[in-house]
């Protein structure tokens, strides 16, 4: 744990303050499976996720703002869904950012193939985006407070 620490405080004086963040955390992790309401059933059973019929949403403090809650989508999907196309792999990775429409702007600039337009919703804006390696990438910058309002409509309960 203190080695922990060091590292974190070492990261932080180290980090200059000139330095642009992107991609601020993780904000999903999706997956294909061949029965996605089986799967969220074991992981609830063995493994103790609060499951709803997206998935699991873990939820946690931000460390810039401990009072502040964020969450992370943990979601099986149908083998056959074409969300994740054009990528032919089997998982997508939802990477959570401060401000999309800049880093949007920033990656049309660097050549960076982006598969749709910025869409807004009360929780937050998406965009997808194309990895060297042929992977698909959900970019989201976060309503955490329209989330957590979501979800209490859904009557989710996050893992924690």
């Amino acid at each position: 744990m203190a080695a922990f620490a060091l590292g974190y405080a070492f990261n932080a004086v180290q980090k200059p303050e000139s330095a642009e963040r992107k991609v601020t955390g993780i904000g999903g992790i999706f997956f294909k499976c061949k029965d996605p309401k089986k799967l969220r059933e074991w992981y609830q059973q063995h493994l103790g996720l609060n499951t709803n019929q997206y998935g699991a949403v873990f939820e946690w403090r931000q460390a810039d703002e401990g009072t502040k809650h964020g969450y992370t989508q943990w979601s099986p999907f149908n083998e056959k869904t074409n969300y994740f196309a054009p990528s032919e792999k089997d998982f997508m990775i939802n990477y959570r950012v401060a401000d999309l429409e800049k880093l949007v702007a920033q990656l049309r600039k660097d050549g960076i193939s982006i598969t749709d337009e910025i869409e807004s919703v009360a929780y937050g804006k998406f965009v997808h985006i194309m990895d060297l390696e042929g992977n698909k990438v959900e970019l989201w910058e976060p309503n955490d407070v329209e989330y957590e309002k979501l979800g209490k409509q859904m009557g989710a309960l996050t893992t924690k």
